[in-house]
Parts: C-alpha cells; structure tokens; sequence
C-alpha cells in the first residue's frame, strides 16, 4: 500500500465526510478534530473566524455553540449566509486597519474564541509565501488580542518555515497555553500547522 493512495484515499474520505455532512469544505475536521481534542470552544461562546470563506469553520463552530453562541464570518471574498440568526458575515480584509471596529460593531460582546484560517495568494516562491503567511498570522494575533476576552483563545493558520519559531513566541506572550498542532485532516505533506493559545493574559 503506497504513500501516495493513502493520501489519496485520506483526501478523499473528508471530502466525501463533508459532503455527507453538508460542511462547505473538508476543512472543517481540522476544526473540529482540535476542538475534540482541546475544548476551546464551548456551547454559548462568542466566536470571530477571520478567513471564513467558504464557510465550513463557521458551520463547525455554530455546531459548538449552539442557539445561545454567536458567529461572526469575515473575508475579503463574498460569502454564501449560513441562514441562522446567530451567525453573521462580514466582507472586510483583516489587514484594513479599520477591520477591528468592524468587527466590534457585530459582536455582542466580547469574542471568547478568535479562529483564523487566513491564506495568502500562493506565489510558489517558499520564503515569500511563509513570509506573508506569517504577517496573516500575526495581523490575526493582533485582532484577537483587541476583541477578545480576557482568558479568551486564538486558533489561527501558519506555514512551516525559519519565521515560525519567532511568531509562537508571540503568541506566547500573550497566552498561558500554546500548542503547534497538525490536525489529522491535514494533508500530510502540507507545510501547512495550528497555533492554539489559550486563554488570553490580561494586559499589565
């Protein structure tokens, strides 16, 4: 049994999963397995996905927090309305610097849970890629550390590459807990990891 049919037949088993379950991509078991594993969203919860589209984290998200949580969906592209009346879009690029009262301006109160699976334009050039990946992620820790609660979480996307070690650093500052993690429906040979923070440090 090859390598290569694995992947394949991996691949292929979250799609058809997704399908079957009606989740918008099969990005949303990278979500839900961490959640499984972790608990950083709870039923009730307020939760701000930056990078949405096409919208399989806010459907897995709203599965956790049930009728009483709160979803907020932002990306620079349209995106189809998930049609329940605790989860809202908003078309908005995360680098505009007026991107944060945007978002304030939704939220019912403050985010319990920031998740970001923000993605440059590929330009198959590694170090610029990662680079760019790596300011996402960091523009991502910045919304967070404004709109959260204190003790609140951060799930956010980041590439493999000699910038990573410094933005784990980052988050490690500003949250007790911190985790890299390569969630099971991840390709394997993606460069693609996780950064879990956990509960959010007070400002001193």
């Amino acid at each position: 049994m090859s390598k290569a049919w694995v992947k394949i037949r991996k691949r292929e088993y979250y799609y058809r999963r997704a399908k079957e379950e009606k989740y918008r991509s099969r990005a949303a078991y990278k979500l839900l397995q961490t959640i499984e594993k972790y608990q950083f969203i709870r039923p009730g919860d307020v939760v701000v996905d930056l990078g949405a589209a096409p919208g399989s984290w806010m459907q897995a998200s709203r599965k956790i927090v049930g009728d009483d949580g709160f979803i907020i969906g932002v990306d620079i592209k349209p995106m189809k309305p998930i049609d329940l009346p605790n989860v809202r879009t908003l078309i908005g690029d995360i680098t505009d610097p007026q991107i944060v009262e945007y978002i304030r301006e939704l939220l019912p109160r403050s985010s319990d849970v920031v998740l970001s699976d923000v993605s440059p334009n590929i330009s198959g050039i590694w170090e610029l890629d990662h680079a760019r990946q790596i300011d996402l992620a960091r523009r991502s820790l910045q919304i967070a550390a404004s709109i959260l609660k204190p003790r609140g979480n951060l799930f956010s996307k980041v590439f493999q590459g000699k910038m990573l070690l410094d933005f784990v650093k980052e988050v490690k500052e500003r949250f007790v807990f911190v985790k890299l993690i390569k969630p099971k429906a991840s390709r394997a040979k993606s460069a693609e990891l996780y950064v879990l923070g956990i509960k959010l440090k007070q400002a001193k």
